[in-house]
């Protein structure tokens, strides 16, 4: 099972489109489940909400995610952050090979993915065996970035997730 979870406040966003092809092009397949969080609405807010919790249960039970975010005030999302906030410090991510991935305007912080976004999955367990991959929004899908992230990262992921599946 694999997932992406996209922290984007618009729902099917360029961050959802951009998740779902860096899913494919680093697995060769499409992603069995879709976490956007901007339909979640304020079950985020608390704690025990039923539909919050189902995806936090996906999310552990995913071999594979893509977590994605649009770079807002140079950081990941607040909608993002609400969610991740729902796992365990250590272990609430366990077994998951996560890919940090923000998409932005310019090159000024092609580095949030790493110094922002992949700490705090670690801090929850994730596996990021990869550098985060950051996309511009306005030319994802015909920059080459994202098929030279896959070719250089792809058999690594696949490597590293064949190896917690096993666990």
């Amino acid at each position: 099972m694999s997932a992406v979870i996209v922290g984007n406040p618009k729902p099917e966003s360029r961050t959802l489109d951009a998740a779902l092809q860096v899913h494919k092009a680093l697995t060769g397949t499409d992603a069995t489940d879709i976490i956007d969080l901007a339909t979640f609405g304020p079950g985020l807010l608390g704690w025990g909400d039923p539909q919050v919790a189902d995806a936090v249960s996906r999310v552990q039970a995913a071999d594979v995610v893509v977590v994605a975010s649009p770079t807002f005030k140079a950081t990941y999302s607040g909608l993002l952050k609400l969610f991740l906030d729902q796992f365990s410090t250590g272990d609430g991510m366990r077994d998951v090979v996560a890919v940090p991935l923000m998409l932005g305007a310019g090159p000024g912080h092609a580095l949030a993915p790493d110094l922002l976004l992949k700490p705090v999955l670690v801090e929850l367990g994730a596996t990021t065996p990869a550098p985060g991959l950051y996309l511009r929004d306005s030319s994802y899908s015909d920059d080459g970035v994202l098929e030279a992230y896959a070719e250089r990262w792809g058999d690594v992921i696949a490597r590293v997730r064949r190896t917690e599946v096993a666990r």
